[in-house]
């Protein structure tokens, strides 16, 4: 039961503070939407920046393993696509915590959280650009990476697989079509990258899945709302990163 209400406080929280702003919106509230007393809500969460801490939190670990599972990577374009593909599936997993940031950047309050998503967005703009990279080609990389997630926020209401589509297409058209080695393939549905956790090869498995029942969807939120790994749920299910991300979007 505790883990039950930990992951609707973390739900009606983040409803609430991509709807009206983190600052507009008390921890009173927020257990009153939940049906608790906010004693019960603050023995989970001691504060309201500890309930952002812990929402953000998986973002950020989505983001750094996709970062880390690129930087191993030996091609330069392979790196620079696998950032972009990477992490337009997480901003798509997570867009409603995207919308929430855009009311009053609130994820960025807190130090600790701000320098971790500083240090992504470097991180991803030095491996889109490459090594040795001119003053052009790294503003190209900053304009790439700041393209991935606005459309995110802005066009929320459209099937992820068109916005997708979008997105992807007019990162290679600022980057050059020479920087996505296999397109039709990040089109169709993006290969699952390694993390730390993952093996950087892996044996060829026929006939997963591409789509989860309702059912598989409810117990895969309730699994990342409880903090299991991203990869462990999709092993889980017998089924891909980018279509545990895309059914967790919705």
């Amino acid at each position: 039961m505790a883990d039950d209400s930990r992951a609707r406080i973390l739900q009606t929280a983040l409803d609430l503070f991509a709807e009206r702003g983190y600052h507009t919106v008390s921890v009173r509230e927020i257990a009153e939407r939940v049906g608790l007393t906010k004693t019960a809500v603050l023995y989970h969460f001691p504060s309201k920046s500890d309930i952002v801490a812990a929402l953000v939190e998986p973002l950020l670990v989505d983001s750094e393993a996709v970062l880390e599972a690129a930087a191993r990577g030996r091609d330069v374009q392979a790196r620079c696509w696998s950032v972009v593909a990477g992490l337009l599936e997480v901003w798509l997993a997570h867009g409603q915590l995207l919308r929430m940031q855009m009311q009053d950047q609130a994820l960025s309050a807190d130090e600790a959280t701000f320098a971790r998503l500083r240090t992504i967005a470097l991180s991803a703009q030095d491996l889109i650009a490459g090594p040795r990279a001119d003053f052009t080609t790294r503003v190209r990389a900053a304009q790439a990476y700041a393209a991935l997630s606005d459309p995110v926020v802005i066009f929320a209401d459209r099937p992820a697989d068109e916005l997708r589509e979008a997105v992807l297409d007019g990162a290679r058209r600022l980057l050059g079509t020479a920087a996505d080695p296999q397109p039709s393939a990040v089109r169709s549905d993006p290969v699952p990258l390694p993390t730390a956790e993952m093996p950087t090869t892996r044996p060829n498995r026929r006939g997963r899945p591409g789509a989860m029942t309702s059912e598989m969807i409810e117990s895969a939120r309730h699994m990342r709302d409880s903090g299991r790994p991203i990869d462990e749920i999709a092993a889980e299910f017998d089924i891909s990163r980018a279509t545990l991300y895309r059914n967790l979007s919705k």
